[in-house]
C-alpha cells in the first residue's frame, strides 16, 4: 500500500516550481493542479498527488501533444490503463529534507566566486570563475513554510569540485534566514544520489507521461 501523499505539499512545490520558471501560478483542476507552460516542448502540465479517476479520465480523453500528465506513483500502476499513444518520461523523485542538511564544512576555491540574484520570490545562487565563466547554479523559492529548490546544475567541466554542494549550502542559508527549515525538490535519477548524501530522503516517485509532437 502506498503512503498518502499530501496534496497541499505537492501544490506548494508546484507553486514554487512555477515561480522559479516565471510561469503562471498553478490553478486547481479537479483533484489536482494545472500549469499553463506554453513553450515549444510543453503546452501544459497536470499534476496529481495520487492516481485516481481524474488522472485516468484525462489520460483517456486527451489527444493533444505536449500536454504532460504527472502523478505521484509508479508507471507500472497505470501503464495498462492509459492509451498507447502516451509515452512515459524519465523517472522523477520527489525528495524532502525536514532537518538541517548534512553539508560538510567547506570553503569555495579561490578560482571561483559566488553571485546572488533575486526575482519573482526566487533567490538564485550562482558560482562563476574569476574570469566570469559560469560554473554552477541553483534556485530556492519560499512558499509558506516550505523551501522549494529548483534547477540545481553544474557545468560538466566544473563537476566533482563541490560546487553543487556549495550552492545547496548557500540556498539553505537563505531559507533558514527566513525561518524556513522544510526543504523540497524533484530530482532526476542522476541527481538523486547527490541529494541523499546531503540528508535528503525520498518522499514519492513522480511519474510523467506525454503525447509526443
Amino acid at each position: 500500500m502506498e503512503k498518502e501523499i499530501s496534496n497541499d505539499l505537492v501544490g506548494k512545490w508546484l507553486k514554487g516550481w512555477s515561480l522559479s520558471r516565471n510561469l503562471p501560478l498553478p490553478t486547481a483542476y479537479r483533484s489536482g493542479f494545472i500549469v499553463e507552460v506554453n513553450d515549444e516542448r510543453e503546452k501544459s502540465r497536470y499534476v496529481f498527488s495520487e492516481l485516481n479517476a481524474d488522472f485516468l479520465h484525462l489520460a483517456k480523453t486527451t489527444s493533444e501533444p505536449r500536454v504532460f500528465l504527472k502523478v505521484c506513483t509508479t508507471f507500472d500502476r497505470f501503464k495498462n490503463a492509459v492509451p498507447d499513444h502516451w509515452k512515459v518520461q524519465p523517472q522523477g523523485y520527489m525528495m524532502r529534507c525536514f532537518q538541517p542538511m548534512k553539508i560538510p564544512d567547506r570553503s569555495l576555491h579561490e578560482d571561483y566566486r559566488l553571485e546572488y540574484e533575486h526575482y519573482n520570490s526566487t533567490s538564485v545562487v550562482k558560482i562563476v570563475t574569476e574570469n566570469g565563466e559560469f560554473a554552477s547554479i541553483g534556485r530556492v523559492v519560499i512558499v509558506d513554510d516550505l523551501a522549494i529548490y529548483d534547477r540545481i546544475f553544474t557545468e560538466s567541466n566544473h563537476q566533482r569540485k563541490g560546487l553543487a554542494t556549495m550552492v545547496m549550502m548557500e540556498l539553505e542559508q537563505i531559507a533558514l534566514s527566513k525561518g524556513v527549515f522544510k526543504n523540497f525538490l524533484v530530482a532526476t535519477e542522476e541527481g538523486r544520489p547527490f541529494y541523499q548524501t546531503l540528508g535528503w530522503e525520498l518522499y514519492s516517485l513522480y511519474t510523467s507521461i506525454v503525447i509526443p509532437s
